[in-house]
């Protein structure tokens, strides 16, 4: 199996690495795209020749066995929500620096960048590539985001994110010339070159040609507020900024596809970007499809559509069992069911809240005891044979085998399943009655339960959760089942009214000693069992709280050592007793991982690869496989 190889460890050299864009030398000659023909001979849009940059990154191998293709076509794909307009941004995978499908980075968008001793990146444009409305795409962007949006106090109150921050500084950032930008910091900063590489990355730009006509610095608030509904320009600013959310049909993109359609709706088009920077080695522009077409249906009704072609591409919404009727369906509707591996620390994990409101459940929550508890009460191999059929690994919710710093144990300490142990554990605590119904009671009286909130559409994660609180009951804990929107989940687990939460397992689940191990420490908001904790690192101490547990300041100490270390040996000494910490501490219970993920591809799209890591990180689900890249035959 591939394994996730970072670039970290070359950025904290002592010397200049130097990272050169993907070219071809010399440029193949360019050839017009057919769909694109009528325009350019109109006037409207210009030649491929002055539409593309100097030095547009060349395609010369693809993911996919179907190899260089043709121009045209459309792409039908589900989902089920509108918001899900921000799915062809994950997809799409457009950025400064990305992960190929071998999972090394290189320059994206960038032409090549240089890094020295770890804290001085230098950042190369390709001159001539231009935004989707044909606009410069310059360092310009890039300034203006430093300048008017990171450090804007009624944009960003708190200042420029954590990413952007060595020991709370931010970078000296330079603008050398029109497509040259330098970003230099007093120590190393060792998450920057991966956090433009991410499925969410931190864009560092934005086109400022668009949107200094919605700043108050450039624009009047009185017109601004004429022109769109809110009480503030700034408001109106952040609304229309939907860089990541992709909402907007007028903000510029640097994407393979456009958003043509205003939300809300229920078919989204998105037409190919005529300035997209990729070409192929014959000198055709990608995207080789003309449009891409998202369809909004309910979540329960996309496996059996899927399955009868009416998705040319699925990779959402899917899950295991629903694999043996698109195997079936597959017979007949000509499409291809696949499956690719799933990289997720546990498919479905439970998250103690140990900052939630209620007293009574903070302390238990705190007590290692009840976590470990619980996690002993889930019998793993049932999980695996009723939801996955037998086709899961039990784990507890830590790194998968393909990572190096893998070690057994992490997989299975304190995730065994023994009903004894956990009994044991729950009378150590105190909790030794019961009530007439076999659970057991809190020192106030009151009977051991509590609500377990989650925002899954996934039937089988919902039936995950049901055995789970189903095993518990053997063990005297009541557990109840409560699904909420994607808003409401986050905002009732970081104000603390959430006792305990359900979600996907940890991303970082293929690590090297050069993977920032932060999503196993108290430093972020997303972070399910320790919100309060995570937002005041995050807001720099202006919101949240600052740990107050010994072990939580343990894991932020260990966590300095990695960052502050340059030699691989310590930094991987400090993954290590991050992850045994975790371990021991059963800070996320897991239930299972190594499940596969169907992905249904229609009969006739090509360059979709059979065999795929679909994951959030790295690469966007589909992204790592560049989708600019796959066309639809005749």
């Amino acid at each position: 199996m591939k394994r996730r190889v970072l670039t970290q460890a070359l950025l904290m050299g002592l010397v200049a690495r130097s990272f050169p864009a993907f070219a071809a030398n010399p440029l193949p000659a360019l050839q017009e795209t057919p769909g694109l023909l009528d325009k350019v001979k109109s006037g409207a849009l210009p030649p491929v020749d002055k539409r593309l940059p100097r030095q547009p990154r060349v395609i010369e191998s693809f993911s996919g066995a179907d190899g260089i293709g043709r121009q045209g076509g459309q792409l039908n794909m589900l989902v089920a929500a509108t918001r899900d307009t921000r799915l062809m941004t994950v997809y799409s995978y457009t950025r400064l620096i990305v992960y190929d499908d071998k999972f090394k980075l290189h320059p994206d968008i960038l032409e090549s960048y240089e890094v020295k001793e770890g804290r001085e990146f230098t950042f190369k444009l390709r001159a001539g590539h231009k935004w989707s409305d044909g606009h410069p795409f310059t360092t310009e962007d890039f300034r203006f985001f430093w300048e008017d949006i990171a450090n804007n106090k009624d944009l960003s109150p708190n200042g420029p994110s954590v990413e952007l921050l060595v020991e709370g500084k931010p970078p000296k950032v330079e603008i050398l010339d029109e497509v040259t930008i330098r970003y230099t910091w007093h120590k190393p900063n060792p998450d920057f070159i991966e956090s433009q590489a991410r499925a969410a990355p931190l864009f560092l730009f934005r086109p400022a040609h668009y949107l200094k006509t919605l700043h108050g610095k450039y624009a009047e608030e009185e017109e601004i507020l004429k022109r769109y509904k809110g009480s503030r320009w700034s408001n109106v600013f952040k609304r229309q900024d939907a860089m990541y959310g992709n909402s907007n049909v007028d903000l510029p993109t640097l994407n393979p596809w456009v958003l043509t359609t205003v939300p809300p709706a229920q078919r989204f088009v998105f037409v190919r970007n005529p300035y997209f920077h990729r070409i192929d080695s014959k000198g055709q522009q990608l995207p080789y499809i003309n449009d891409v077409i998202m369809t909004v249906v309910a979540a329960n009704l996309i496996p059996a559509k899927a399955g009868l072609g009416e998705s040319d591409l699925q990779p959402r919404y899917l899950g295991l069992r629903d694999f043996t009727f698109l195997r079936d369906a597959a017979k007949t509707s000509g499409i291809k069911a696949l499956l690719w591996e799933k990289g997720s620390g546990s498919e479905v994990a439970f998250y103690p809240n140990m900052n939630a409101n209620d007293e009574t459940w903070r302390k238990l929550n705190r007590d290692v005891r009840f976590r470990r508890a619980l996690s002993l009460a889930i019998n793993r191999e049932e999980l695996s044979d009723v939801v996955y059929s037998g086709l899961a690994k039990p784990s507890a919710n830590t790194i998968m085998p393909r990572s190096p710093l893998f070690k057994p144990e992490y997989a299975t300490k304190w995730a065994t399943y023994d009903v004894k142990a956990a009994n044991k554990l729950l009378d150590e605590i105190g909790l030794t009655k019961k009530g007439g119904d076999g659970i057991r009671l809190l020192p106030n009286g009151q009977p051991a339960m509590f609500v377990i909130e989650h925002s899954s559409e996934k039937a089988d994660e919902v039936d995950t959760m049901t055995l789970v609180t189903d095993q518990w009951k053997k063990i005297g804990i009541k557990a109840l089942l409560k699904p909420q929107t994607t808003d409401n989940f986050r905002l009732r687990t970081t104000s603390g009214e959430a006792i305990m939460t359900a979600y996907a397992g940890v991303t970082t689940a293929a690590p090297t000693v050069d993977t920032s191990p932060r999503e196993f420490t108290p430093v972020m908001q997303g972070g399910l069992q320790w919100p309060k904790w995570g937002l005041y690192v995050e807001s720099k101490g202006k919101q949240g709280e600052p740990c107050d547990m010994e072990v939580g300041k343990t894991l932020l100490g260990l966590l300095q050592k990695w960052e502050q270390s340059v030699d691989a040996a310590e930094k991987r000494k400090a993954w290590e007793e991050i992850l045994a910490v975790n371990a021991e501490e059963v800070f996320s219970i897991g239930t299972v991982n190594e499940v596969r993920q169907p992905v249904t591809v229609g009969k006739k799209v090509r360059n979709v690869p059979e065999k795929g890591y679909w994951a959030w990180d790295p690469g966007g689900y589909i992204g790592l496989y560049e989708p600019d890249t796959f066309w639809i035959a005749g």
